[in-house]
């Protein structure tokens, strides 16, 4: 492991050690690591890299031919979808758990088109990396 030094603002030195504690961590260099990647992935999500993710879609149950409609889409792009889960969340809403792998245009595509299905209440793509990267 390799060390190095930050010089940084004591202002934003600050706020950056209030944010390490709100999230549980231990030391600052874990944080930094944290960041570091971050920003590797959103750099593979840029350069068209294959990638990984989860599409969260929260919908309602009783729109009219939505599962159908739901289920089109995600078959006719089987090639990028690894696994999904559906949970009934109550009697009125459905979540659906899409993990995803392929290159980044065309997974971001997938989920702007499920996005925009009427009916989706919720909809949100997280990234990943496939790890080849980092």
């Amino acid at each position: 492991m390799e060390r190095f030094s930050i010089s940084m603002d004591d202002g934003l030195l600050k706020k950056f050690d209030r944010n390490l504690k709100k999230h549980g961590y231990s030391n600052r260099s874990e944080a930094v690591r944290d960041l570091v990647r971050k920003t590797l992935i959103d750099e593979e999500w840029k350069a068209g890299e294959e990638v990984v993710g989860v599409i969260t879609l929260v919908f309602d149950h009783h729109q009219r031919q939505l599962q159908d409609k739901l289920t089109e889409v995600q078959h006719d792009h089987h090639d990028l979808i690894i696994s999904s889960t559906h949970v009934h969340l109550d009697h009125d809403n459905c979540l659906e758990v899409i993990i995803v792998k392929g290159e980044a245009a065309t997974v971001r595509k997938l989920a702007d088109q499920l996005k925009a299905t009427r009916g989706v209440k919720s909809s949100e793509l997280t990234s990943a990396s496939t790890g080849k990267k980092l």
